[in-house]
């Protein structure tokens, strides 16, 4: 259990019992978190290009980018813990449905971010029927997606050169460099070998004239395979279907060091960030500041989004056993706002996901068997009277800075 899970389940939601907390106690008053959709298969029928493998993937019982019934067990599951954990703070209590504003859910337009609120809801409030929010399918999302039209207001080009400006001395060969050991260990789980077939070399960085860059070539299809074989560990098939049965839990984890290359050149880069996460931050600050009634909100989306929101605050997370900055299906960034008893309120950020096991597996998530859980520092954010955390009105400046 890591030090920051210990303070929460330590102090019972009044929150003074960390050194770094001042003398007069703090309460959780809201929870606001954004939630990567559940379990899913790969969103087309033929993941990565032909040229890199010509395998058969292995079939799924819903249809390409759907939450899976695991997938949506999983997601109640962890809404359990939540109800759980937000009782535990005072937020709501633990059991019924809860009064009328407490909970506010909202969608991506996305099928698979709508069905993975929906079952949060359910879990987290069984038989209470929570309204959840969400575009019609098909109709514009600029609260998730405002650069999937690629608007003309946004300069590609600038995109481009700040995706560019995140590789190493060398430039992307240098990247490529680093993750040899990784990328030759795809290749062969892939079934490609040179001459035809060669990862180390092709890999690009794509701009688009009014959108964010795309990762093009080995790297590309090293992130989608290796996301796609995570994603068959977790849906629980047996291990003779996970990547052909070629790699192990460990070499799984290994190789999703291209998933963190990807956010990190395509989501998280500060002039992308901003205007990506824009709206999602400026919609967790109305929650945060939200009326008394209001108790937790969830915003339901993907990992793009939580990678575009990190960038923007220039947060790191490190789930246990995954990549830093990794984003596991149904893992969130949230954030609580507190208030002592003079009234001054402040923010803190936390990451929250399954383990792998506890994913796959679907275990129940009680008191001897928690979801990580760790606060996240925000740079800029931090204030001796609370520790990970700063005033409301500080972050608030802070987040209203970097979207400028």
């Amino acid at each position: 259990m890591n030090w920051s899970f210990r303070i929460i389940a330590s102090c019972a939601g009044i929150l003074s019992c960390s050194p770094a907390v001042a003398q007069s106690p703090l309460k959780v008053e809201r929870v606001v978190m954004l939630m990567r959709h559940g379990i899913r298969p790969p969103t087309t029928l033929q993941p990565i290009p032909l040229r890199y493998s010509e395998l058969a993937w292995p079939r799924w019982p819903v249809g390409p980018g759907l939450l899976t019934p695991h997938g949506a067990q999983g997601i109640k599951l962890l809404a359990a813990a939540d109800r759980a954990y937000f009782a535990r703070l005072g937020v709501l209590s633990g059991a019924g449905c809860p009064a009328a504003g407490q909970v506010q859910i909202r969608a991506s337009h996305v099928t698979r971010a709508i069905e993975t609120a929906q079952a949060w809801s359910t879990g987290l409030a069984p038989g209470c029927k929570l309204a959840v929010e969400h575009p019609a399918s098909g109709a514009p999302d600029p609260l998730f997606h405002i650069l999937d039209p690629r608007p003309a207001w946004f300069n590609g080009d600038r995109a481009y050169r700040a995706a560019l400006a995140q590789a190493p001395a060398g430039g992307l060969p240098a990247q490529v460099r680093q993750v040899a050991p990784e990328l030759r260990q795809i290749s062969s789980v892939l079934g490609c070998t040179p001459p035809g077939c060669n990862m180390l070399a092709g890999s690009t960085i794509t701009p688009h004239r009014h959108g964010r860059p795309d990762m093009s070539g080995p790297l590309d299809a090293a992130s989608t395979a290796s996301e796609t074989f995570l994603l068959e560990y977790l849906e629980g098939m047996p291990m003779k279907q996970v990547a052909w049965g070629r790699i192990d839990r460990r070499q799984i984890l290994r190789l999703l060091v291209f998933n963190s290359i990807k956010f990190k050149y395509v989501d998280r880069p500060r002039f992308i960030a901003r205007a990506a996460a824009g709206p999602l931050a400026k919609a967790i600050l109305r929650a945060l500041e939200a009326p008394a009634a209001s108790r937790a909100t969830l915003f339901a989306g993907h990992d793009t989004n939580i990678a575009d929101l990190g960038g923007l605050l220039d947060a790191h997370w490190r789930v246990t056993g995954y990549p830093a900055d990794a984003v596991p299906p149904g893992s969130a960034l949230g954030f609580e706002l507190l208030a002592d008893d003079r009234g001054r309120r402040f923010v803190r950020a936390f990451f929250r996901a399954q383990t792998m096991e506890q994913l796959r597996n679907l275990e129940g998530l009680g008191s001897a068997n928690q979801p990580y859980r760790q606060y996240v520092p925000v740079p800029g954010c931090s204030d001796p009277r609370i520790a990970f955390g700063c005033e409301l009105g500080t972050f608030r400046r802070l987040v209203e800075a970097r979207l400028r």
